[in-house]
Parts: C-alpha cells; sequence; structure tokens
C-alpha cells in the first residue's frame, strides 16, 4: 500500500513538472527582430556623358531686319544727308537719273549703286580734301524708296508701278494692283523676271494650294494679268 500511494505521488509531480515547462499556447510569440533592407542602387545622377540630362536649351534665333548700310541706292531715291554743325550743306536730297545728288558747295557726288556708309565716306573725304570741314560727321540716310519698283499690267483694276519698298509676294502685288477685272484669267498669270517666265495661278493659291508658287518679287518683275 505504501508503494502504491509513493508511486502515484511520483506521477503526479512528474506530469506537473511537465506542464509548468510547456509553452503556453495563448501567448503570443516574441516578435522577432525585423529583417534588415536590401541595400539598393542609388539613382544614377546626370554626369556630362548624359546629353539628355545635362544638355541645355539651344537659344532662340531672332530674324534682323536688314540694315541700311547694305542697301544700294539707286535713282528716284531720296536721301536724308546731315552733316554736323553745317545747316546749309545738310537736308533731303533726290538721286537723279544719272545717278547723282547735288550738294552746295561741294557739287555733284555719284551715289547710283553705292551703300549710304560708303556715301558718307565719300562726303567726308570731298569735305577733308576740299579744306571745307577738318574733322567731319556726316550721316546718310534713306527717307524715300523709288528705285526699286515691279509692274503689273492686264486686266488688274491699276495697272502700273509699284515700289518695292519691303518684302512683297505676287499675291500682295496683285491685292496692291486693286484686284481683277471681269475677265481676267487669274489661273494663268505669267511673272517676267529677267529671261525667265513664271508662272502663278491666283485660284490655287488662294485656296491655300500651291502655295510654292507665291514667291517674293524682286526688282524689276512684271506681272501680267491675261
Amino acid at each position: 500500500m505504501r508503494t502504491v500511494l509513493i508511486a502515484t505521488l511520483l506521477a503526479g509531480w512528474s506530469a506537473f513538472s511537465l506542464a509548468a515547462q510547456a509553452p503556453d499556447s495563448g501567448a503570443q510569440a516574441a516578435p522577432q527582430p525585423a529583417a534588415s533592407p536590401t541595400s539598393q542602387t542609388p539613382p544614377a545622377t546626370a554626369t556630362s556623358a548624359d546629353p539628355i540630362k545635362m544638355a541645355a536649351p539651344a537659344a532662340a534665333t531672332k530674324a534682323t531686319p536688314p540694315s541700311t548700310k547694305v542697301y544700294l541706292i539707286g535713282a528716284e531715291d531720296v536721301l536724308r544727308i546731315s552733316i554736323w554743325n553745317n545747316a546749309p550743306m545738310s537736308g533731303e536730297f533726290p538721286v537723279r537719273p544719272d545717278g547723282a545728288i547735288s550738294i552746295p558747295l561741294l557739287g555733284d557726288v555719284m551715289v547710283a549703286e553705292k551703300t549710304p556708309q560708303q556715301v558718307e565716306e565719300e562726303i567726308a573725304h570731298r569735305l577733308i580734301d576740299g579744306q571745307l570741314i577738318r574733322d567731319p560727321h556726316v550721316s546718310v540716310g534713306l527717307t524715300a524708296v523709288h528705285s526699286k519698283k515691279y509692274y503689273i499690267q492686264g486686266e488688274v483694276n491699276r495697272p502700273g508701278s509699284y515700289d518695292l519698298v519691303v518684302p512683297t509676294t505676287i499675291m500682295e502685288g496683285l491685292v496692291n494692283a486693286g484686284g481683277f477685272r471681269d475677265f481676267a484669267n487669274t489661273r494663268k498669270i505669267r511673272i517676267l523676271r529677267g529671261s525667265q517666265e513664271l508662272h502663278f495661278n491666283y485660284n490655287l493659291v488662294s485656296h491655300g494650294k500651291g502655295r510654292e508658287q507665291n514667291i517674293y518679287l524682286e526688282p524689276g518683275d512684271q506681272i501680267i494679268v491675261p
């Protein structure tokens, strides 16, 4: 009897010891340390070899108006000449058909086929050579341009010659002539330019087609509207 009681006590103690060592099923698991993030390659930075990111935007170009210093003077043009501190020799001077102008105390000066700057230098040299002015300051400008013309004839309302003062297309030239008469053949307009003969179809161009025909006029061009 005593032996059985001891065996029962030992068995109970063993069961109690095992229960104490077993983990509590209701307890939450201890948090595990977070895994260290994997190393990532830093984004590449722009270098001088990267043309897309390093190239600077190109500077915008601006069209510059033509300088009067390269304009060739012709007959019927009107020049404005200013000689500093010398009013009698200054003023407006029309270019004669022979290509010369007349300046008081200086006489005739050939200006045709010269630029305004060349005329300034010519007048200054003559003033010095003639001992009229020791150190002249001369300015030459254009007040009227009549030497560059184009001509329109045929079935338009205002045929005649027109000054080519600013860049003018064929279409603009025809507008300046006041439009067409009733029986004008606007499909077969001709432009005579020296030994060349160009063709212009007004009906086509006015509807946005064949725009390559609408070229800029040149001095001496003759527009013929049949």
